[in-house]
């Protein structure tokens, strides 16, 4: 029997409540949502600070009533490679713990090379793995396949276990990379095929910027084909992880259309 995959959204600085993403992922009935600490300068957002003791108790008992899967998306100026950001990081996988979530997500950074990356990146492997968490490394606008590739080929032939690390595949930074640019499906394609994805983030772009449109508003509002390949490449690879919607828009349906297309095409594929 094929896993379910789940879809769901993401908290968001724009929001005018830390809560609203989340009660409306409830409202909505999506099984997944992922909380993205990105307090801003001005005020907007929040960090990991601001959710309290309470707080994380009330999310973690509410998403298991739900049935709802969470993940915690680090701060993007987390970056192992840079002492400073590491506390952050840490705070990050304990809010993860805290909440009940099942993974943690941050940013391949490549400016020191792969090599230095993954060193540095060891003590969050095996924080994470002590507390039963996995751990996705998300690709940017800047990271290649090939990247991914090298780094995981890294991964399999170290001595400490990486079983419950994986990449998650943000089809919009793919669809900006330099080497696959308005073509996301030739990026999975240049993944090897043994290295794990375990999480997804949807949204789309036009190849200029990244503006984060939801899905089936963008160039596959007219044409979905892009998306119904990148489902299938999941679905060979029997990914059973969520779906996260990155997006927090006005007109919230949009949120539960994207998440009722998704689901009906992976019935039909």
């Amino acid at each position: 029997m094929t896993a379910k995959i789940k879809i769901g959204n993401q908290t968001a600085c724009s929001s005018v409540s830390l809560m609203s993403p989340f009660e409306y992922a409830i409202a909505s009935g999506f099984d997944a949502f992922e909380w993205f600490p990105d307090k801003k300068d001005w005020g907007a957002g929040f960090n990991e600070g601001d959710i309290n003791k309470d707080l994380r108790i009330y999310i973690k008992e509410t998403a298991k009533v739900k049935g709802i899967t969470l993940s915690v998306h680090a701060d993007v100026t987390c970056n192992p490679l840079y002492q400073h950001t590491h506390t952050q990081l840490y705070d990050g996988i304990e809010l993860a713990r805290d909440i009940g979530a099942v993974l943690v997500n941050i940013h391949l950074h490549m400016e020191q090379g792969v090599e230095i990356y993954f060193d540095k990146l060891i003590p969050f492997i095996v924080k994470t793995s002590e507390l039963g968490l996995k751990l996705s490394i998300e690709n940017t606008p800047q990271t290649t396949p090939q990247n991914f590739n090298s780094l995981f080929n890294l991964m399999r032939n170290s001595s400490i276990d990486t079983s419950h690390v994986g990449m998650c595949f943000d089809v919009g930074h793919a669809n900006l990379c330099y080497s696959t640019t308005n073509n996301y499906v030739d990026y999975i394609n240049q993944l090897d095929i043994t290295l794990p994805i375990i999480h997804i983030h949807m949204h789309e772009n036009y190849g200029e910027y990244d503006n984060h449109l939801a899905v089936f508003t963008g160039p596959s509002v007219d044409n979905p084909e892009g998306i119904i390949q990148v489902l299938k490449r999941l679905k060979k690879r029997k990914f059973s992880g969520a779906i996260i919607l990155e997006q927090w828009l006005e007109d919230r349906a949009i949120l539960k259309n994207s998440s009722d297309r998704l689901r009906n095409i992976l019935k039909e594929i």
